[in-house]
């Protein structure tokens, strides 16, 4: 494989003169297209355990042979690929170690993503990914033609594939919990309502920072059986709250949040939610959306590979800052403000139209 990464060119032309028989973009290109075995190799090294094994230092493939329950050899090859992005590194003596980058894959780390990587990596997302051509030819989602159903009506039916998301989404949220909590200006007092907020980390990061603060976590109820509120510093300050946010959302809340969230959905039902959380909210209430916000032109941003997982598998997708004021204007609101936070998501909060 070549070495020669040629970055797009900016302008007309320039590409022809820095590679004129485009032997550069042909092996770039190349590399591009191999570049999906990287997770692939990723998420067998999340299914296996590997990175639990390394805890205590590098031990070769037949040392985690045993403990993994695989093929020596094979695994050897999915840590040498991973190795050169620097998730694991290769000794002399044949040995691997888990790296400071590669570290949240221990299922016991602070902050573990082993259940994200799962999630993402998952049949539901991988399968539909591999035929976004179908989303370019018919529109739509890929997800319904392969397993038959909506996203959401499969995983109704499918309780270990909605366990996997589940646990994927809280173990993609807890890092960005405390730093959107913390980016927020939040009312000291009264109440603010987690929309669709699954296991309430979120929640949880909001109050434990203001302890007059109130929250009412707003799921499904097989999604709330599984809330990590019931904490001593929390006593008394929360409530579980089980409906369709659809149809509608707990009334006279200052703050309405949903993070994650309209980003599943089309514009026609996330207007709906929206004009729920308008209709529910105390005089003065926000309405806060922490999703990825696109940015404009050619810069790289999380929310452009976000947007077509969403495009693939569900009828969702990110939006653009303009984007978000159309629908809030649809559902009664204003956008207020777009606030940048220390992760790949901003809170775009709205308020009411006068």
């Amino acid at each position: 494989m070549s070495d020669v990464q040629p970055r797009p060119a900016d302008g007309v032309g320039a590409a022809d003169s820095a590679d004129p028989d485009g032997r550069a973009s042909a092996a770039y290109l190349i590399d591009e297209a191999l570049a999906y075995l990287y997770p692939a190799a990723l998420r067998a090294a999340a299914a296996v355990g590997v990175a639990d094994h390394l805890a205590d230092g590098p031990r070769t493939p037949a040392e985690l042979a045993g403990p993994t329950d695989t093929d020596p050899a094979y695994l050897h090859r999915v840590l040498r690929l991973l190795a050169t992005r620097g998730l694991f590194a290769e000794d002399g003596t044949g040995a691997f170690r888990l790296t400071a980058a590669g570290s949240a894959l221990r299922t016991d780390a602070p902050l573990s993503v082993r259940s994200a990587v799962l999630m993402i990596t998952d049949r539901t997302m991988w399968l539909p990914a591999g035929e976004m051509d179908r989303c370019l030819r018919e529109g739509g989602s890929a997800f319904d033609a392969i397993f038959g159903m909506p996203f959401f009506d499969h995983f109704a039916r499918d309780a270990a594939t909605a366990a996997v998301f589940h646990d994927g989404m809280a173990a993609m949220s807890d890092p960005e919990d405390q730093p959107i909590a913390d980016a927020y200006d939040f009312p000291e007092h009264g109440v603010v309502v987690d929309v669709g907020g699954g296991h309430g980390g979120l929640l949880r990061a909001v109050l434990r920072g203001r302890p007059a603060l109130h929250g009412v976590l707003y799921d499904r109820e097989h999604v709330l059986a599984g809330h990590r509120l019931d904490s001593p510093d929390l006593a008394g300050r929360w409530r579980l709250a089980e409906g369709d946010f659809f149809a509608s959302v707990p009334d006279g809340a200052e703050v309405y949040m949903m993070k994650r969230i309209t980003h599943d959905w089309d514009d026609e039902l996330c207007v709906t939610l929206l004009g729920n959380c308008r209709r529910a909210m105390a005089p003065g209430g926000r309405v806060l959306v922490m999703d990825a916000v696109i940015p404009s032109g050619n810069v790289p941003h999380q929310a452009k590979a976000l947007d077509l997982m969403m495009m693939a598998s569900l009828a969702g997708r990110e939006r653009t800052a303009s984007e978000f004021a159309d629908l809030f204007a649809e559902a009664g609101l204003r956008l207020n403000r777009v606030l940048d936070t220390p992760t790949v998501l901003s809170v775009v909060e709205a308020v009411a139209i006068d």
